[in-house]
């Protein structure tokens, strides 16, 4: 267990994607700090965005906007770039970053809010984790919008650097509800067994990722080190209430408050 000396509880995130048209995001909200909100370009719309910022603005919920290739046909889980990323298509994405990231704030500033962070979703994550080019883009489009935002991204990979170089605070995030390669990588949605759908085993690896910074490697002994500053749980995940609610009281009860990072 956790020793906090008598002083403040330790502190983690919990994040989730939301907006992306389920019906269960209300059901999360109370479960969570920080909510990752679909810009329109792989799901969403501005009655969806409005919506999701109202309930997180009622639930004292941080706002991120959750930008992503524009490809509502695969919900932005394919990788719209070649290898290496053309010259045109870099362009592409950052016109595309910035329509999705002024859109959801044209939403938060009629409400009277701000946001908070960005996380990039999907391929577009996975991406940038492993391509110093693109998370770069993504970086810079987001410095250049508002260098006052955080920059979510995978625990140990190459966005965190990108973020450093743009002047954006970096926040290390680690999932609750998805397996791990050897490389610190996420086990890929096409192989079996990239996703965890018991709930036991998903507590088990958010408190062990919090609390000793290591997770198991997929169908291994293996565990690797990781920094844990967030804690993702996906809000289309067969189980995300189920998920949202047992992991937030687990990490209660372990010690911790749950508070978006600043």
């Amino acid at each position: 267990m956790l020793s906090t000396g008598g002083g403040p509880a330790p502190v983690i995130d919990l994040n989730c994607d939301m907006g992306e048209g389920m019906d269960t995001d209300a059901a999360i909200f109370p479960f969570i700090s920080s909510a990752n909100i679909a810009c329109g370009a792989h799901a969403g719309d501005e009655t969806i965005m409005r919506r999701t910022v109202e309930l997180a603005v009622r639930h004292g919920v941080a706002i991120g906007a959750h930008p992503s290739y524009p490809d509502r046909e695969h919900f932005g889980r394919v990788d719209l770039l070649g290898d290496p990323a053309p010259a045109t298509g870099l362009a592409l994405l950052e016109d595309s970053l910035n329509e999705q990231l002024v859109a959801l704030a044209a939403v938060c500033r009629d409400i009277g809010v701000r946001l908070h962070h960005v996380k990039p979703h999907g391929a577009l994550y996975n991406r940038a984790a492993r391509d110093g080019v693109v998370s770069g883009v993504i970086a810079r489009v987001v410095a250049a919008f508002d260098p006052a935002l955080l920059f979510y991204g995978l625990s140990g990979s190459g966005m965190a650097p990108a973020a450093a170089t743009a002047g954006l605070n970096f926040v290390s995030e680690v999932f609750a509800d998805r397996t791990y390669r050897p490389d610190g990588s996420l086990t890929p949605r096409s192989e079996p067994g990239a996703l965890i759908e018991n709930s036991p085993a998903a507590v088990a690896q958010a408190l062990k990722m919090v609390r000793e910074g290591r997770v198991t490697v997929a169908g291994s002994p293996e565990e690797i080190a990781l920094r844990a500053g967030t804690v993702c749980l996906h809000g289309d995940g067969a189980h995300a209430v189920e998920f949202a609610r047992l992991i937030h009281d687990a990490l209660i009860a372990a010690g911790m408050r749950i508070t978006a990072p600043v």
